[in-house]
């Protein structure tokens, strides 16, 4: 058998499986886990802990089509200067909460569009953040930047607060696509919003791009990444469209029958994987692309890169603080993520200073099973005698899954004394084998599909 046909038997162009960017997965968060838990988890980091910080701005001047993400539509700056007041005050609760001795060491704001703030809001926000979060000597920090959404005077004020990485949405430039998924961006908007980053100082660029969208052929993605090329980023994600009109409304704009098959979502994503390889791109994980030289490409050599909310990082840090309507913290004890709706989250901040709505308390095997699933997810690997040292009492366990993992993927991953290998070639196969792994999952129509 050829490989399509290995992995069509293996149930690759029908599953529909998280994307394990934590574990568990956020759909399986309970209520009960709040503002209490948060308060308590923070009161364990150590004085001298280095910390992510993730800010969640939903507030979008246009309503993307094929986004999924916690977003809402404005037409006028008064609900986003609301919301900005009521950030503030969750800020100013995260710190006090907070040991005196801890650090941010990475910072990123993400929507939504941060930047259809003003400019004088955005000051107002990170004068807050950073008043209230000294850094670390290695800090980075990092904005999603809308090119139809990106005016001058706002990426100078980020540019002012030292931004280190922007990260610049693009999908596909084919016009008949856009149309299809109600996002208009030009290559000239995106090439002069990434000239303009660089001219102010930005030292790295992420651009992320679709497959599987409505109307979109080999020619269109091919020439897409050609002209991403040409802007030469550091890093790309590939990452396939997830169809989930059930969970966001906005999709069933998106007409099913433009939409390409299981079989074609994977065509789409090997020539896209050809053409960045062809290019000079080296591939990391699952979905990201990165230059030989880049951080995310020297992580994952030395096998520190980890998978998380926002996809690959080389991000060491433990604990992730999110601030904002739907954000997710991340505590050695578990998962925290705020209020979904706007109205909610600052009812709760209000009243409780914190957010938090509902979550996850980790077990031991929830850890353990964690970190199975980030080396399969993140190298393709599980490292036998690192699991073993990192976690003795479970070492049964580990046997009883290896044995299972070659069994059940006999024609894909391949056993060796210290290691199980995910095959090369089988690499589209990842997340089914996390989600095997992962033997409580939850209901299958909540996740997307696996290729």
């Amino acid at each position: 058998m050829d490989h399509t046909s290995i992995l069509r038997k293996y149930g690759l162009f029908d599953a529909k499986v998280p994307r394990y960017t934590s574990y568990p997965p956020a759909n399986r968060f309970v209520q009960g886990i709040g503002a209490q838990h948060q308060r308590g988890w923070l009161a364990q980091v150590e004085p001298d802990e280095a910390v992510s910080v993730y800010v969640h701005i939903p507030f979008c001047r246009r309503l993307c089509w094929f986004c999924a993400c916690r977003t809402q539509g404005t037409k006028t700056l008064s609900p986003v200067a609301a919301y900005i007041e009521v950030l503030l005050k969750e800020i100013e609760a995260y710190r006090a909460a907070l040991p005196k001795g801890i650090k941010m060491r990475r910072l990123h704001l993400g929507g939504g569009t941060p930047t259809l703030l003003s400019a004088t809001l955005m000051h107002q926000l990170l004068g807050c953040i950073f008043a209230h979060f000294n850094q670390t000597d290695d800090f980075e920090f990092s904005v999603e930047i809308d090119p139809t959404e990106a005016k001058t005077d706002v990426l100078e004020v980020l540019a002012a607060h030292k931004m280190t990485r922007a990260s610049v949405g693009v999908q596909d430039f084919a016009p008949q696509v856009q149309a299809a998924i109600g996002r208009e961006q030009s290559f000239e908007q995106t090439r002069d919003v990434t000239q303009m980053l660089r001219k102010n100082g930005v030292q790295s660029l992420n651009v992320d791009v679709l497959y599987g969208l409505p109307f979109q052929t080999e020619q269109s993605i091919i020439k897409t990444l050609d002209r991403i090329v040409s802007l030469r980023p550091d890093r790309l994600a590939l990452y396939g469209y997830a169809h989930v009109p059930h969970v966001s409304k906005r999709q069933v704009m998106i007409p099913d029958e433009a939409l390409p098959d299981p079989q074609k979502r994977f065509l789409l994503t090997n020539l896209a994987k050809e053409q960045l390889t062809a290019l000079g791109y080296v591939p990391l994980g699952i979905d990201h692309f990165a230059l030989p030289q880049d951080s995310l490409t020297v992580a994952a050599r030395a096998g520190m890169m980890v998978r998380n909310f926002q996809g690959y990082t080389d991000d060491p840090c433990q604990i992730l603080i999110g601030i904002g309507a739907s954000a997710i913290s991340k505590f050695s004890g578990g998962y925290v993520q705020n209020a979904v709706s706007t109205s909610a989250y600052a009812a709760r901040v209000r009243t409780h200073g914190l957010a938090g709505h509902k979550g996850i308390a980790l077990t031991q095997e929830d850890t353990f099973v964690a970190a199975l699933i980030n080396g399969i997810m993140c190298n393709g690997v599980i490292d036998k005698k690192a699991m073993a040292l990192d976690f003795p009492d479970f070492t049964d366990l580990l046997m009883h899954q290896i044995e299972h993992l070659k069994k059940r993927f006999a024609d894909l991953v391949i056993d060796m004394p210290d290691r199980l290998v995910v095959r090369a070639e089988f690499h589209a196969a990842t997340r089914l084998i996390a989600a095997d792994l992962d033997q409580s999952r939850a209901l299958e129509h909540q996740h997307s599909l696996a290729v």
